[in-house]
């Protein structure tokens, strides 16, 4: 890998996102890492504004912001699919296009899985948001360490 190589590829899944795909590409283009990452955002002909947003971004930050645009509707695993092939960083960040990321979320999971090499996946628990407000945490709760596929 060269020196310019992304460490981190976020895949962000997107479809009739408009509500929320702002937020959520300013919330990962707005992380601070040690490392370059790109974000690749598959847009699957929505019918919304989702498009232009992820242009906006894509203009803003060319360098990061790497959009592919379905001719058509393709549906969400063939979407992933076609961007996890895009993906040129050694660890792949998986987003849908309505979710958000924490500060410093993609250099903690960096960290983590650089750290060790024998972990392939790496989680958190995640809140579901209505209007701000938290309605619940939708993954279950395990206490921090390292599980197996089993657990």
């Amino acid at each position: 890998m060269n020196k310019n190589t992304p460490k981190v590829s976020v895949c962000v899944v997107t479809y009739n996102h408009e509500k929320y795909i702002k937020e959520c590409l300013e919330s990962i283009v707005t992380q601070k890492c040690d490392f370059d990452f790109e974000v690749i955002v598959g847009e699957d002909c929505s019918t919304d504004n989702t498009r232009a947003i992820v242009q906006e971004y894509a203009d803003k930050y060319p360098n990061i912001v790497k959009p592919l645009y379905h001719e058509k509707n393709v549906g969400p695993v063939k979407n992933i699919i076609e961007i996890y092939r895009m993906a040129k960083g050694k660890f792949i960040c998986h987003m849908d296009g309505d979710d958000y990321a924490l500060p410093n979320k993609i250099q903690i999971q960096y960290n983590i899985l650089n750290n060790n090499p024998d972990c392939t996946i790496c989680s958190h628990d995640m809140k579901l948001l209505k209007d701000d407000k938290i309605l619940s945490i939708t993954f279950k709760k395990f206490i921090k360490g390292k599980y197996t596929i089993i657990d």
